[in-house]
């Protein structure tokens, strides 16, 4: 805007002149104003704009990167399962296997002990009442795989071998290769039979032996000190061992 000289007066013209002059300065500001408000509500509708395009890209990548390790942990869990269930199957034929063939060990080893047995007891039988009577007995008669039922009729022990007279009853148990547990159940046998020969009126006296093809020695002394007479193998005949000073134990 022109400021008057000095001693210059102001007339209506210059004076419209100035109001014209501010007027357009006031616009100019004001379109000033409106372009850098306008452009910083560009800018910073722009960096909205951007900054949510941003946070929903993150949001994509983070929704995708948990379904991504979902998909991973299912996966895993998956194998994991089959694998338990496959060692689980794995285990129980192997289980199964282990088991059959120990049945079938067992199966062998108790008919290869049958067979022994009954060899022992073919080996024990010739002579054995001759053996006992030399001792003093007078046996009349022996039995072989005798059976012996309770009163439900259900089987209540077995006999290998039995020697008897009117006087006494010696029985005879046989094993391939005789044990210390062998001993304690031919006690229990002993007990059985006397309650059964009791129940039916039979007062003979019961006695104990024991005999296998193999005996250790420990074997032998727990049987004589529970009083059963030992019979053993001794070349091509059998041997009744009955120290000095023994007494069998009469049931």
């Amino acid at each position: 805007m022109t400021e008057p000289t000095p001693g210059e007066g102001l007339t209506f013209e210059k004076v419209w002149i100035m109001f014209q002059e501010t007027g357009r300065q006031i616009k100019e500001n004001d379109r000033l104003m409106r372009e850098r408000m306008e452009e910083s509500d560009r800018r910073l509708k722009e960096s909205q704009a951007e900054t949510e395009r941003q946070m929903k890209e993150n949001d994509r990548l983070m929704r995708e990167r948990m379904e991504e390790s979902d998909r991973r942990l299912k996966e895993s869990q998956a194998e994991t399962d089959r694998q338990m269930k496959e060692t689980e199957r794995f285990l129980k034929a192997s289980g199964a296997e282990t088991e059959r063939k120990l049945q079938e060990a067992s199966r062998m080893v108790g008919d290869l002990g049958n067979k022994f047995g009954k060899l022992a007891e073919h080996l024990v039988v010739p002579n054995l009442m001759e053996k006992f009577n030399a001792l003093g007995y007078e046996f009349t008669r022996t039995c072989r795989n005798i059976k012996i039922l309770g009163p439900d009729k259900k089987r209540l022990t077995e006999i290998d071998i039995l020697l008897e007279n009117g006087d006494s009853v010696i029985v005879v148990e046989v094993k391939a290769e005789f044990t210390t547990d062998y001993v304690s159940q031919h006690v229990e046998r002993m007990k059985k039979l006397r309650r059964y020969w009791d129940a039916h009126n039979d007062k003979r006296k019961l006695i104990g032996a024991v005999a296998g093809a193999i005996m250790e020695d420990d074997v032998k002394v727990l049987a004589l000190r529970t009083g059963f007479y030992v019979i053993v193998q001794s070349g091509d005949t059998l041997k009744i061992e009955a120290p000095e000073g023994f007494t069998p134990r009469v049931w």
